[in-house]
């Protein structure tokens, strides 16, 4: 084994605190009730249709989800630099793997209008081996293709990689390209979420845990 990827959101940054403040101001602008940070937190991982589902109970059959998903998502952009933190442990995690003579890197389902503003303001970019975004493959997890790019990217094998995500998609997309699959525990997983049922290889309830792994 040679490179640990890492998913974004509920992986290797927290930006729960973010996508709720964008999702409360959103509400808010509809005189709706804002919700708590621990209300918001698990739906997290689920992107913006979790996120609106969560707030104005819409589903992407409403006739009104385009426009609201749009209109949460430029509300987002203006904030996604609020206050972003690598999880703890994180960085000495990041620390050690180069120390060890890993590589790693990033492959998010976030559109990288997101990803690339947030890496760069936690200061990421020419760190990680490849940083690569949902919208830069034909298909997002979980279909593998973004995780084939990074391998590409990394020049590094699919089966000499960990890949490490906090939702089922990230260990379906893991598995299918041949990687050993990690699910971050600590990350956000809804009261609806099975991840012991993901087949995952390793479960990790810590970043500080990843240095067992290699």
């Amino acid at each position: 084994m040679t490179t640990v990827l890492f998913d974004l959101d509920g992986t290797l940054v927290d930006t729960a605190p973010d996508l709720g403040y964008a999702l409360n101001l959103q509400l808010q602008k509809y005189g709706k009730q804002m919700l708590s940070d621990d209300a918001i937190r698990p739906f997290a991982s689920h992107g913006s249709k979790g996120l609106l589902g969560l707030g104005f109970g819409l589903t992407p059959e409403h006739a009104d989800f385009i426009k609201m998903r749009d209109e949460y998502l430029d509300i987002y952009e203006s904030v996604l630099t609020r206050s972003p933190t690598l999880f703890d442990g994180m960085q000495a995690a990041l620390d050690g793997l180069v120390t060890s003579g890993f590589k790693w890197g990033i492959v998010t389902n976030k559109p990288s209008r997101f990803t690339i503003p947030l890496v760069k303001s936690l200061g990421l970019t020419h760190r990680a081996a490849c940083v690569i975004s949902g919208d830069d493959a034909p298909q997002p997890k979980p279909d593998p293709a973004t995780l084939m790019l990074a391998c590409r990217q990394a020049q590094v094998k699919p089966e000499d990689c960990f890949y490490i995500g906090d939702a089922e998609r990230d260990i379906q997309a893991g598995q299918a390209a041949g990687m050993k699959t990690v699910v971050a525990m600590y990350g956000y997983i809804d009261d609806s979420d099975k991840p012991l049922a993901w087949g995952a290889d390793f479960l990790i309830h810590s970043p500080s845990e990843i240095a067992d792994l290699i």
